[in-house]
């Protein structure tokens, strides 16, 4: 099996080694999911549809290339990289919702709710996320415990009321609304970056990594978190929807508070710009073992550059 940390280092190509690493998230994606015995084929149907449309993959990247760092085996990390993927996905379903950002396009398809139907998608959702409690619970995923336990604990915070739907209740009730800058990047901190600090974490997690070397690893994925999303803000400014493989200029016309319509793209782009370079500082305690995070952090800015 190709060595993603080695092949990234040799082509200095993040996106051959995401490639790679997709490759082999979507094969224990689809080892995980539940198999169907009668009629509730539609809901896993539909599970595997919005799981197998493709993406970046780049939370769960992160997660095996944090545990990786840490020394964790790669069977372990995997598992939990699925059931980030899981929880990611399970969020790119209801917030395409007619009832969210109603978007009938995502990754270049249609939405799930396009494609099945609006109860489908919500129950599609509902079965991701709690297989992804499923897959951290297992005793194959850590045989210590206290380290499932912790992982649940984490990432059921990165995805609630104070993480990611928070986020996006925010982000709902700030359209048409001033929000200054504090509150705009809180949002975003929240609605995004909240899982991929975790995705970051979860190598420290598993490798039971002291709190100096966890709290590198976090401080990376924290200012990558809002540089990732401040690019995303501005691919949708700029991009096109064949581009982007979602419809492009919804934030605008929604009249959304975000960076971008906050203070201008120049301004942004150089903000995301100062982001990536303090997230590739806090990887020098890592040194080498940490070259294929410094890649991605080139990677996600050169997305609109």
């Amino acid at each position: 099996m190709t060595d993603i940390g080695n092949n990234l280092v040799k082509d200095n190509s993040a996106t051959s080694a995401l490639a790679i690493a997709a490759e082999k998230i979507e094969e224990k994606l689809l080892k995980l999911l539940p198999k169907a015995v009668d009629l509730e084929k539609q809901v896993i149907d539909a599970m595997e549809y919005a799981l197998m449309a493709g993406g970046k993959r780049i939370r769960p990247f992160l997660v095996l290339e944090s545990a990786k760092i840490f020394g964790v085996g790669e069977s372990s990390a995997l598992r939990v990289a699925a059931a980030v993927e899981c929880a990611h996905t399970y969020s790119l379903i209801h917030d395409d919702l007619p009832c969210m950002d109603d978007d009938d396009m995502r990754r270049g398809q249609p939405s799930v709710h396009k494609k099945f139907d609006e109860a489908t998608a919500v129950l599609a959702g509902d079965a991701l996320l709690t297989l992804a409690f499923e897959i951290l619970s297992h005793d194959q995923t850590h045989a210590d415990a206290r380290v499932r336990c912790e992982l649940i604990s984490f990432i059921a915070k990165a995805l609630g009321a104070n993480g990611m739907v928070g986020g996006q209740m925010i982000d709902l009730l700030a359209e048409n609304r001033e929000l200054d800058r504090i509150s705009i990047t809180r949002l975003q901190r929240m609605k995004t970056g909240a899982l991929i600090v975790f995705s970051g974490e979860a190598g420290a997690i598993l490798g039971k990594a002291s709190p100096q070397r966890r709290n590198a690893i976090m401080g990376y994925a924290h200012d990558v978190g809002l540089a990732f999303q401040i690019i995303d803000d501005l691919l949708d400014e700029e991009g096109s929807t064949e581009e982007l493989g979602k419809t492009a200029g919804k934030d605008s016309a929604a009249g959304k508070a975000t960076l971008v319509s906050l203070v201008g793209t120049e301004q942004a782009r150089t903000m995301a710009h100062m982001l990536t370079d303090q997230a590739v500082q806090h990887l020098e305690l890592f040194g080498d073992k940490a070259e294929n995070l410094r890649n991605l952090a080139k990677f996600i800015i050169n997305r609109a550059n």
